[in-house]
């Protein structure tokens, strides 16, 4: 089998197109993510912590010359990255159980039990009968 045939056999399954379907839509989900949560989400958050922005924190290693700018590590934007990753986690899972509760069924509830089948029902019976006394 050449190359070019084993290519086609695999570009074209069903497992790698499905996969670069979801791909797509998860990036473009991505950015609606992204955009509710600096758009929406941050502007709030921002206003009731008083304006604080993380971004500008940074330690200087080395202050800037004029052959050379200044070495600094940024530890404030790697806070505000963090901050901005838990908000996204917390908006997707939000999203998720919101979901899963708009599928999720009276079968599915843990706390009724499924009712017998008619099987069960005639062991049933058969069990008392046997245990009646005679």
């Amino acid at each position: 089998m050449s190359i070019l045939q084993e290519f086609k056999e695999f570009a074209v399954k069903g497992n790698a197109v499905d996969m670069a379907v979801g791909i797509i839509v998860g990036a473009a989900f991505g950015k609606i993510v992204s955009s509710v949560v600096g758009d929406m989400v941050m502007p709030p958050i921002g206003m009731l912590l008083g304006g604080v922005d993380f971004t500008a924190l940074a330690i200087t290693l080395s202050p800037a010359t004029a052959d050379a700018p200044a070495v600094v590590i940024g530890y404030g934007k790697f806070i505000q990255t963090l901050v901005d990753f838990v908000i996204v986690a917390f908006a997707i899972f939000m999203l998720v159980k919101g979901i899963n509760s708009l599928k999720r069924t009276k079968a599915d509830d843990p706390a009724a039990p499924p009712a017998p089948s008619a099987e069960e029902i005639l062991l049933t019976e058969i069990r008392d009968l046997l245990k009646q006394p005679r």
